[in-house]
């Protein structure tokens, strides 16, 4: 491995986002000793987020980076939750340690933003980390790929990631237009974070109307908690970078809910942290283009619904960058034959999901509870938990050879 290390030392890598997918690609490409560059345009790390999880195969790619500790220190904690209709009455618990710990409630879930930290300060000793800036051209040529940035500087490189997310500019600029690729599922989701008005450790409650939901899990400092909304809704025109448009969708959308509904609408304003996006997959033939390539969200997006997001570039980041250290030439190509059969049973499962996640009805709301109810029942979560195993643990990882500490 030390000739590699050796062919690897002067290559250079551009990753496009600094969220989880490119900082965990970042972090096994300089063990392989790559010189990795990862440019991200927000000003800084973007704190809070949604609550993400890690299930499966990708437990496993978090324990053979020596981050598992770290990651698991820093998780939400959440045991389980509380469904409740508009009285605040429960209809349904539903617990963590359910179907081994890869249920609805993930063991290992944490907010995106802490993830991220995590993630960062496991790589930015070893990674260029240029923040404030994106990639605006995309030139390749024979021997590399000619970068222009939005900043006006101009730098070459050996290959030029993609892992920014569902509105990858990456694959805008490779690819073509993102409505060529990303698929809308019939939802929209929104998290912010309030003050733990109901005074929850460790769990979260949820509030389930027809076409809608709305919920809040405690944070683990106690004195905060997540809120989140939930929709229904076919295609919606709007801008992903007004905040403000967001919230007035949301407002929209939870008009009339009833439980604590009202008053996270009051505290939505006040939140230090927002984050709006609809439900969607990303799906493409090809995961890249000559020395050009996609990674996470903005190649495979399973969307939220899947529960798999992070999962899936946890693990892919892991494949692609064995692969290119393997034969850069080739490794593109050969993550994509990797990976394709799990992402795309991955998408499949998402796709599923957002066929039954909003009750359609009173009577559908009503056997969603008692379905819910049902899966305690041994010979049930039996079943439910094999499924769940058969696609988050849906790849056998490769061994590629030990990288560097």
């Amino acid at each position: 491995m030390r000739g590699t290390f050796r062919r690897m030392a002067d290559k250079k890598i551009l990753i496009s986002g600094a969220s989880v997918a490119g900082p965990a690609l970042a972090f096994w490409l300089t063990r392989y000793g790559f010189r990795v560059t990862v440019v991200e345009r927000a000003p800084s790390l973007r704190p809070g987020g949604q609550a993400v999880d890690l299930r499966g195969t990708a437990k496993e790619v978090a324990r053979r980076m020596g981050l598992d500790e770290r990651i698991r220190a820093a998780c939400t904690d959440t045991k389980g939750e509380t469904l409740v209709d508009r009285r605040n009455r429960t209809k349904a618990t539903i617990r963590a340690d359910d179907f081994g710990g890869d249920g609805v409630i993930a063991e290992i879930e944490i907010l995106r933003g802490d993830l991220t930290d995590v993630l960062y300060e496991a790589t930015r000793e070893q990674t260029e980390y240029v923040f404030g800036d994106r990639i605006t051209a995309l030139d390749e040529l024979a021997d590399g790929v000619d970068v222009t940035f939005a900043s006006g500087a101009r730098r070459t490189f050996d290959v030029v990631i993609g892992a920014d997310g569902l509105h990858s500019g990456v694959r805008a600029l490779a690819f073509g237009e993102e409505s060529e690729y990303v698929r809308h599922l019939g939802a929209y989701l929104a998290f912010f974070r309030v003050p733990n008005r109901l005074g929850l450790r460790d769990w979260a409650v949820g509030f389930d109307d027809v076409g809608r939901s709305a919920g809040i899990r405690a944070l683990r400092d106690g004195d905060e908690a997540m809120a989140y909304f939930g929709f229904a809704s076919e295609h919606v025109d709007y801008d992903y970078r007004d905040v403000q448009a967001q919230k007035a969708l949301v407002r929209g959308f939870a008009a009339g809910m009833a439980w604590e509904a009202p008053w996270l609408l009051e505290r939505m304003d006040e939140a230090p942290d927002f984050y709006f996006d609809s439900c969607a997959q990303v799906i493409m033939e090809s995961w890249s283009r000559g020395r050009i390539g996609l990674l996470g969200d903005a190649a495979f997006c399973p969307s939220p619904l899947s529960g798999q997001g992070t999962s899936l570039a946890f693990v892919g980041a892991y494949v692609l960058a064995g692969e290119l250290a393997a034969d850069l030439g080739t490794g593109l190509k050969r993550y994509e034959t990797v990976m394709r059969e799990f992402v795309e049973n991955t998408q499949a499962m998402g796709r599923a999901n957002a066929e039954t996640i909003f009750a359609k009805s009173r009577t559908a709301l009503r056997m969603r509870y008692l379905t819910m109810r049902a899966m305690r029942l041994k010979p049930i979560a039996a079943l439910a938990s094999r499924r769940m195993r058969d696609v988050v643990n849906g790849i056998d990882l490769p061994d590629y050879p030990a990288p560097r500490h």
